[in-house]
């Protein structure tokens, strides 16, 4: 791959640290943004290698690169959301456009085939944001096939149906009820899940095979919809101490509501040196501040809490109650 000589020395300077890199073309406009543990890698990547397509198309079009490093791959994916949604750079494709994100709402007037809808808006009996409108449409048109779902004794009863039913008034109502109630308990959800589990086992033993594979499209749906509602409400609703190593020493994040609270760099941080932090974090302005629009802010809350997900035990903690403010 031909690139210039300039630009191959400004690639052989970049650090081995973690980071966001910036292409930019002949006009000096960003056409691409891109985090990494390591930038030198990851740049090199795009140069040392054979592409097709898309990135094919950005690397004939680069003419400089700039970066900026972090202290932790956590700041750089979250440098990384902030610089996409600031320039929108025409080859990244995700969260640039979180104005285009949906919910996904319980209809309130009857309607004979609809219990649920999407809508570009929250409202009453909304749940979300969710990037996906498409996922959200897919996940409704299997949920129809179920339709009417009742209740009795705890068990939830429904049968699969290849063309969907139509509901009366009182099945709308109780559907909508029924639906109100998987959407905010996480232990009725999972066990609506293990009967449609068990349903797609039976048709799967009796080679009822499209029955069973509707079956199962409806579980991933419900999972995706369990994750994106109550796992995120749970993150929101709780505090976190992160201690993540660096080459400058242990980097600790206070984070709150989903937000960066505090942030500082210690040596070798004793338990008072944590105690500390967190009590003088919590009288602080948030370190990070991250989109207070509810749908800008998903895309910054997913990343500190995909990060979250990915660290080793010993690298974060829960705050209890008890350490943080009334």
């Amino acid at each position: 791959m031909n690139i210039s000589a300039e630009l191959k020395q400004k690639i052989n300077r970049i650090p081995q640290l973690p980071g966001v890199y910036k292409m930019l073309d002949s006009q000096g406009n960003i056409i691409y943004i891109g985090k990494s543990k390591c930038l030198k890698k990851r740049v090199r990547s795009y140069f040392t290698r054979n592409h097709e397509g898309k990135i094919e198309k950005l690397v004939s079009l680069v003419d400089d690169i700039d970066y900026l490093v972090a202290d932790t791959h956590l700041e750089a994916k979250l440098l990384e959301c902030k610089l996409i949604k600031e320039t929108k750079p025409i080859f990244n494709s995700q969260m640039k456009n979180d104005g285009s994100y949906v919910y996904l709402k319980i209809v309130e007037r009857y309607n004979p085939y609809k219990v649920l809808t999407v809508e570009s808006e929250r409202s009453q009996h909304s749940y979300g944001p969710f990037r996906q409108k498409f996922t959200l449409y897919d996940i409704i048109d299997t949920l129809m096939s179920i339709f009417p779902i009742t209740k009795k004794n705890n068990d939830y009863l429904f049968d699969y149906h290849p063309i969907p039913l139509s509901m009366n008034q009182t099945s709308f109502n109780e559907n909508k009820k029924i639906l109100s109630e998987l959407f905010s308990d996480t232990e009725c959800m999972n066990s609506f899940i293990e009967i449609l589990e068990d349903k797609m086992k039976q048709s799967a033993t009796l080679y009822k095979y499209e029955t069973a594979a509707k079956y199962r499209d409806i579980v991933r749906g419900l999972k995706y919809l369990n994750y994106r509602i109550s796992d995120y409400n749970n993150f929101l609703s709780q505090d976190y101490l992160l201690k993540i190593p660096t080459n400058k020493g242990i980097k600790l994040f206070l984070i709150s509501r989903g937000q960066i609270l505090a942030k500082k760099v210690l040596k070798n941080p004793t338990s008072v040196d944590l105690d500390s932090f967190v009590r003088t974090g919590y009288a602080l302005k948030p370190a990070d501040s991250t989109a207070t629009y509810e749908k800008a802010a998903v895309d910054y809350h997913d990343i500190i809490y995909s990060e979250i997900k990915s660290l080793p035990k010993g690298w974060y903690e829960l705050i209890l109650p008890s350490s943080s403010p009334a």
